[in-house]
């Protein structure tokens, strides 16, 4: 099989939806991961090269026998999309150590576990790992104790990668979003936080998931060949403005 093959996980919806349809139009095969099932094969239906295993990238046991379906199914890995993700957001000191968890199990663990379980297969191909992190994970932002500090994490984790696994061939770049116009983020930021964020931002708008895709797509392909360690803020200048907004304080 000479087709490449790009692992996405958390791809039934948002920015892991969207790369993978733009990975399909460059003329590469889908694994479609994610652990909702019904959204999943929902999302993958009509994707003509794409293939869905349903996997909570947080389990051990699980992240393996996902491996194993993919290399049987498709043979080969070429780049991995760490992209699924939990958020919870509130005060510190209403953040349990249960919500911490929460959030660590899939942002932090998960990214370990299904980069782990793929060195094997990216050491043949001569691979790429992208981990999806966040401007949140940049800067510093109220009522996001466990989100942001599980995405600062991330950071430094693709930092350890590219430098370890280097040597293999192996490139390991971050891609930290800013806001983007998801249908979530629209329904829940009010008129007040949409305009600060507005305000915040040097191009004065959200970005779109396509925007986010593009990114991560062209650093699993051979045109970033060596682009590896780097941090990429795809946040239309977010991260260049300062910290904190107040619409964002209560």
């Amino acid at each position: 099989m000479t087709q490449k093959l790009a692992l996405v996980t958390g791809a039934a919806r948002g920015i892991g939806l969207a790369t993978t349809k733009l990975f399909l139009r460059d003329g590469w095969n889908v694994a479609m991961i994610d652990r909702d099932a019904p959204t999943l094969a929902e999302a993958a239906k009509d994707l003509d090269g794409a293939r869905a295993f349903v996997c909570d990238v947080s389990i051990p046991e699980a992240v393996d026998q996902l491996y194993k379906d993919v290399l049987e199914k498709f043979g080969r890995i070429d780049a991995l999309v760490n992209n699924a993700g939990v958020a919870d957001f509130g005060p510190i000191e209403e953040t349990t150590f249960a919500r911490w968890r929460t959030v660590m199990d899939t942002n932090l663990d998960g990214v370990f576990l299904m980069s782990q379980a793929a060195i094997a297969a990216l050491r043949e191909t001569r691979g790429a790992i992208v981990n999806i992190a966040s401007i949140s994970g940049l800067r510093a932002s109220t009522l996001r104790v466990a989100y942001g500090t599980s995405k600062a994490a991330v950071i430094h984790m693709t930092k350890q990668q590219a430098a370890e696994l280097g040597e293999h061939g192996i490139r390991a770049n971050c891609v930290c979003p800013g806001p983007v116009r998801t249908k979530l983020a629209m329904a829940v930021h009010s008129p007040a936080i949409i305009a600060a964020y507005h305000d915040a931002i040097p191009l004065n708008r959200y970005g779109s998931e396509d925007e986010i895709g593009e990114v991560i797509v062209f650093l699993c392909g051979d045109k970033a060949s060596y682009v590896t360690g780097q941090v990429v803020a795809s946040d239309g200048g977010f991260d260049s403005t300062g910290i904190g907004l107040p619409d964002l304080r209560d």
